[in-house]
């Protein structure tokens, strides 16, 4: 059948989708570019917080009514919130022919080929999952490959052993786990092989990387074996815990010529009160030491950080210290979000629960304060070169649209590369995706940068 994999959430959720692509392909089926066009709905589902669940549910229901007049053949629901809800998006959506939880692929397969659906036992349309979230299936170099863009996803490990009291992903994605160094290196070498110029190593937490299979943190060594491959230009990490970033990892990002100076840096909060609330495990002042250690090593890095605003016995002090902290210490990316009441979350039942009207405000207030430094900085970057990585170039206009090392994909601003005035020979025109080129940044748009091609 030709099949289409709705792909929501994170860029672990999207590795895996490219697995159950190749799984399907592998199988004999074709794919669909568009979910209008397919017969078969695979619904890769996040299950993070409330909106990302609505959203998962929202697409569900969207592909249900096609399958319920007979124009759609499958429709199955995938990952995080199908392995925690499985079993009550089946009873409460009669269109879904069954839920597969993490990883389970083989279960995909059968589903797709009529065999769970049509056993005739009663328990076919339970939810198909693996119990343990089993990682073999990242294993293998049969990895389906989108060769659009010249940038990849690659799981190096699942799951956290964390108890932050607003978070649920251990009751979807399990415990941590690492993939073994070799085949981590197989699967890069793989995606080189097929163009990709940018690796993006997604994870829980990438500062526990090896921990649990080698005794110790190789997180180091991962990134050395990485750099070795000649088509690899950029390796940029993310999801990096505050409270275990260590001296040796930042010594090596600082001197490193291919990992990025580039760091993501989930703090959540500045507060002490909210950090311990917030089962954190790190306090204001290390957290200070870790961003000055940051860039007092190297002055160019990028810091991205993510706050969640409106946790529970938050008060107007505690956010005012949060405010002014971001004020003062000018994030180069930040990303905020209201606290949501996840049940099963030890917060979800805590007292003084902030109103949403409160959440909104300060979300605001925060949102905003962000945009004008992000702006500023932008502005002070106007004259400079740099080095991109294009991502795409439009036919119609020839703007080529790229990113510094600055910007990770997706959630990051992007610099639109525009063709030089009177023909000149080192035109945007002659750009392509995977293209690695020096310009010069001419004006910003507040959050973009507009630069023009540099002569070689």
């Amino acid at each position: 059948m030709k099949f289409y994999i709705e792909r929501l959430g994170c860029p672990k959720n999207d590795v895996d989708a490219d697995y159950m692509t190749a799984r399907l392909l592998r199988d004999g089926h074709s794919l669909a570019s568009t979910a209008d066009d397919a017969e078969a709905v695979i619904v890769n589902t996040c299950g993070f917080i409330l909106p990302a669940k609505q959203e998962s549910i929202g697409q569900i229901l969207e592909h249900a009514q096609r399958r319920k007049d007979g124009s759609l053949k499958r429709l199955i629901a995938a990952g995080c919130l199908s392995q925690r809800n499985g079993d009550e998006l089946l009873a409460e959506i009669p269109e879904l022919d069954s839920a597969c939880g993490l990883g389970a692929l083989d279960q995909i397969s059968l589903s797709m080929n009529g065999a769970v659906l049509n056993s005739g036992l009663p328990n076919s349309r339970r939810v198909q999952k693996i119990e343990t979230r089993n990682l073999s299936y990242l294993s293998d170099i049969e990895r389906f490959v989108d060769c659009t863009f010249p940038f990849a996803y690659l799981k190096i490990s699942d799951g956290c052993d964390r108890k932050c009291s607003y978070c649920v992903i251990p009751q979807m994605r399990g415990s941590f786990r690492s993939r073994r160094i070799e085949d981590i290196v197989s699967e890069a070498r793989f995606l080189a092989s097929k163009g990709k110029r940018e690796l993006i190593l997604v994870s829980q937490e990438a500062t526990l990387y090896g921990g649990d299979i080698y005794g110790k943190v190789r997180l180091v060594e991962l990134l050395r074996q990485l750099e070795e491959i000649e088509e690899i230009c950029w390796i940029r990490l993310v999801y990096l815990h505050p409270q275990m970033l260590k001296a040796d990892l930042i010594d090596y990002i600082s001197k490193s010529h291919k990992t990025l100076p580039y760091y993501d840096l989930p703090i959540q909060h500045i507060h002490d009160d909210m950090l311990s609330r917030m089962r954190r495990q790190v306090r204001r002042e290390k957290i200070e030491r870790v961003l000055a250690e940051i860039r007092s090593k190297r002055p160019d890095c990028t810091i991205r950080t993510t706050f969640i605003v409106g946790f529970p016995g938050e008060t107007e002090s505690h956010f005012g210290e949060l405010y002014e902290f971001a004020e003062s210490f000018k994030f180069d990316r930040m990303g905020a979000f209201a606290y949501s009441q996840e049940e099963g979350s030890s917060a979800a039942l805590m007292p003084d629960q902030v109103p949403e009207e409160d959440k909104a405000l300060r979300l605001d207030a925060l949102s905003e304060l962000q945009s004008e430094i992000v702006a500023s900085k932008n502005r002070e970057l106007i004259g400079k070169e740099m080095t991109a990585l294009i991502d795409s170039v439009s036919e119609e206009t020839s703007e080529a649209v790229g990113r510094t090392m600055a910007d990770c994909p997706e959630i990051d601003p992007v610099i639109r590369v525009r063709q030089k005035p009177n023909g000149d020979k080192t035109s945007a025109a002659k750009l392509k995706s995977g293209d690695m080129v020096r310009v010069r940044v001419t004006e910003t748009d507040g959050t973009d940068l507009i630069a023009e091609l540099r002569a070689a």
